[in-house]
């Protein structure tokens, strides 16, 4: 075997190793990544190990023997023993170790579905291949033929098996949340809180919990982008030591309906429209917005989604709820209610709109790829969990329905309670088999979790899953080993397709005498509803007084926000009901907005070219709640705590630049845990005048300006002029800019802004304190850890 050294002391093409995109010519790996840890040191030994596996292989030397007479006996294929394991695993961070996802030290060389059902992973080290029923494969490249020119005989079993398979490897994929991305973690509590519930994973102050997390877009289907605007999903399934609870929320804590009912209608009218199938994961159509206003309800939640919480930087700065209300539980039996917060460590971005359109077309698994890159380097992204916790007496005093999934609760009004952390260290092996396959039901509840009386999460209980018998195939997806619990599952159900458990014994009912009576039920070990009052009420359709009123908490939301997003979300409007072809349902649009603050529809109907018109009629004659406006309710609000690391910065390099220069940048950018990457023209390595060639990591063609957080330019006459001859360099300089991203320029580099018309200083004359020349990279990297420099957006902007 051949192998491929490692350049001592060279970062060299460190930021390939912690991308997923495109590489340097020179195959020669860094000696390391900049800064050390278990998962990282992994990545860097895994990639070295497969270049040295892909080297060892320059051709296929058995290839001459699958023609002509040399065919009719097979060759055994050509193999080669890795320098490590991780060489041939699916991610460095398998490592990572659970009750769930085993103990961190993968199997090699097995399929333990042969062996005891209780191991699921198949690695096929130095095994030859077989059918499903374990035949060996002596040919893998030719069907069985009569002659060598003859027909393919009907009784070759081995390429019918492997078509058959094949022709169903796809499930139908779900009505919503399709397109997804999940990771592996645990959930760690900050302190015992059984006092508010009996819920395990809150027992004790320490304590750590396996959980699944799936992220996801709703409308657009499962090869759609993920940088549509849309609302995310955030599924959170925890194994707890009483079985699982799935807490299945949204990025938005609130929603367009407030029943069940009217889900099916909320969703195709979202959809793409039947006639046509257009458009794909986006409601700017007419049908979505016929719908919403003829739904006043829809209101509140039309702020959210119009503005940037709907397009966000990434699945890692997104915070999540669970958007019902639920109840907590304790051993005593006393009952709060709840809401579920999670905030993430890394605080909330998001992308502006024009960046998020162009990314749809530059790397439309852009936030898949951020939150694999984020883990398989080591850089695991973690989570608050908070609860806002209050009582029924709370509630009734509150001037909304905490039964409505429009409202929620002002953190003024009950604050949060931080009571744990989550982490996600490993990213799945499969992806159909982990991230397909894994089924959320907000029904997944345990003991010490509760459900309200919340019409739109009643419906949910019961369609979540209902979805799971067809997508999944009957009712055993709970044997699916993503979905299976980390606890005994023992009960009297029997058989339907695909069934994995062998049952013993001749008893599958109960009471029963002949199993020994067993299993028998918990009784006030298991999980037992809360005996809530419900007194002398009718059987009726229809809603509460207080779900009547629609747009105190709009009107609170948008006027929560900061200038910049209050411009953002007034854009958003003017986007989608300028691709609306019906003028009434664009006026009753304003109509609704009228209701909620007259400044954003005066600027809707101005970049409509309408009249701002009367306000549609109030569903109630009660007056509109007063809220205080609510800092939480900004993205701004939250910078982060976990500074540069994981944000990509393109250094754009050409021949002529200073090489120990732009390395000294690269290596302390790598140290403080930014993903730097060498941008050029195209791959190969570019001269310098000081230290070695720089080896190009990424063309500006292949990684264009909007994948990346931030743009250095270092100094170099030469290398500027090279750079500014190439159209795509002046794009890639504007749109940094015009994104608001923080640029760094050094000497001569200050002549690429020039030439790209880039101005020195923001539109009112002031410093930008985003742009940066000749400056410390201190002060980037300070400028880089924190929001955009938004202060330079303008409308249309100016470059």
């Amino acid at each position: 075997m051949s192998s491929i050294k490692q350049a001592a002391g060279s970062t060299d093409g460190a930021g390939s190793v912690l991308s997923t995109m495109a590489g340097p010519a020179d195959p020669t790996p860094p000696s390391s990544l900049g800064s050390s840890n278990p998962v990282g040191d992994r990545l860097l030994d895994k990639t070295s190990a497969e270049k040295q596996l892909a080297a060892a292989m320059p051709v296929n030397p058995n290839k001459p023997g699958e023609y002509g007479d040399a065919s009719r006996a097979p060759l055994e294929g050509d193999h080669h023993q890795p320098a490590t394991h991780a060489a041939t695993g699916s991610t460095s961070s398998e490592i990572a170790s659970s009750d769930k996802v085993g103990s961190g030290q993968p199997p090699q060389g097995e399929n333990p579905t042969v062996a005891p059902l209780d191991r699921v992973r198949v690695d096929p080290a130095d095994r030859h291949l077989t059918t499903n029923q374990g035949v060996p494969v002596a040919d893998n490249q030719h069907s069985l033929k009569i002659g060598l020119r003859g027909p393919t005989a009907l009784e070759d079993f081995i390429l019918r098996e492997k078509i058959m398979h094949f022709d169903h490897e796809r499930i139908p994929e779900r009505v919503v949340h399709a397109r997804g991305s999940a990771a592996h973690g645990f959930f760690e509590a900050y302190d015992d809180f059984s006092g508010l519930t009996r819920a395990v994973p809150f027992a004790a102050k320490g304590k750590r919990t396996p959980v699944f997390v799936r992220f996801s877009t709703v409308a657009g289907e499962r090869g759609s982008t993920d940088t549509a605007r849309d609302v995310r999903g955030f599924a959170v399934k925890f194994y707890t030591e009483e079985g699982n609870w799935d807490l299945v929320g949204n990025n938005i804590p609130v929603f367009f309906i407030q029943d069940a009912i009217k889900f099916p209608d909320l969703v195709h009218a979202a959809k793409p429209e039947p006639h046509h199938q257009m458009p794909q994961a986006a409601t700017a159509h007419d049908t979505f917005w016929d719908f919403a206003g003829l739904s006043p309800e829809i209101a509140h939640m039309l702020m959210w989604i119009m503005s940037d919480r709907a397009i966000p930087r990434s699945y890692r700065t997104m915070q999540g709820f669970g958007v019902h209300t639920f109840r907590l539980v304790n051993a005593q039996g006393e009952s709060r209610f709840v809401k579920f917060h999670w905030t993430p460590l890394q605080g909330t971005h998001s992308l502006v709109w024009d960046e998020a359109v162009k990314i749809s077309g530059a790397d439309s698994d852009f936030h898949r790829r951020d939150l694999w890159e984020a883990i398989e380097s080591g850089n695991f992204p973690e989570w608050e969990l908070g609860l806002q916790v209050f009582t029924e007496e709370q509630a009734a005093s509150f001037p909304f329905d905490i039964l409505d999934a429009t409202k929620l609760v002002p953190e003024e009004l009950v604050p949060l309670t931080p009571v744990g952390r989550m982490v996600l260290n490993r990213n799945p092996d499969n992806f159909f088999a982990e991230t397909e396959q894994v089924a959320f039901c907000t029904s997944h509840v345990v003991p010490g979790i509760d459900f309200s009386n919340d019409p739109l999460l009643q419906g949910r209980n019961f369609s979540y899953q209902d979805t799971q018998l067809t997508r999944l195939g009957g009712p055993n997806f709970h044997e699916i080993p993503i979905n299976s619990p980390i606890v005994q599952i023992q009960n009297n159900q029997r058989d339907g397709f695909h069934r994995q458990a062998i049952n013993r014994g001749r008893v599958n009912y109960e009471p029963n005498s002949l199993g020994g009576g067993v299993p028998y039920q918990a009784g006030p070990r298991g999980f037992n509803s809360f005996p809530e009052q419900i007194g002398s009420v009718d059987k009726v359709r229809g809603n509460p007084e207080l779900f009547a009123e629609h747009y105190g908490q709009a009107r609170l939301f948008y006027q929560s926000q900061t200038p910049v997003e209050q411009a953002h979300i007034a854009n958003a409007f003017r986007f989608e009901l300028t691709r609306v072809q019906t003028p009434m349902v664009r006026e009753r649009i304003l109509a609704l907005l009228a209701n909620v603050d007259a400044d954003l529809v005066a600027k809707v109907a101005e970049g409509l070219g309408m009249e701002v018109p009367a306000p549609l009629p109030r569903a109630t004659e009660a007056p509109v709640p007063a809220y205080t406006p609510s800092p939480s309710l900004s993205l701004m609000s939250r910078p982060g705590q976990t500074g540069i690391r994981t944000r990509r910065v393109a250094i754009l390099v050409a021949p002529g630049m200073d090489g120990d220069a732009v390395r000294a940048i690269y290596d302390e950018l790598l140290g403080a845990g930014a993903v730097p990457r060498l941008v050029g023209n195209m791959l190969g390595k570019v001269k310098t005048t000081a230290g070695e060639p720089l080896g190009v990591e990424v063309s500006l063609e292949a990684g264009p300006s909007v994948i990346y957080d931030a743009m250095i330019v270092p100094d170099g006459a030469q290398a500027v002029a090279a750079l500014a001859r190439n159209a795509q360099t002046i794009d890639f300089v504007r749109e940094q800019y015009r994104h608001c991203k923080p640029i760094l320029v050094l000497g001569a580099g200050a002549d690429l802004l020039a030439r790209a018309m880039v101005p020195s200083t923001l539109p009112d004359g002031a410093a930008d304190p985003g742009l940066l020349v000749d400056a410390p990279l201190a002060a980037f990297m300070e400028a880089l850890a924190g929001h955009r420099a938004f202060a330079r957006e303008t409308d249309p902007p100016l470059v």
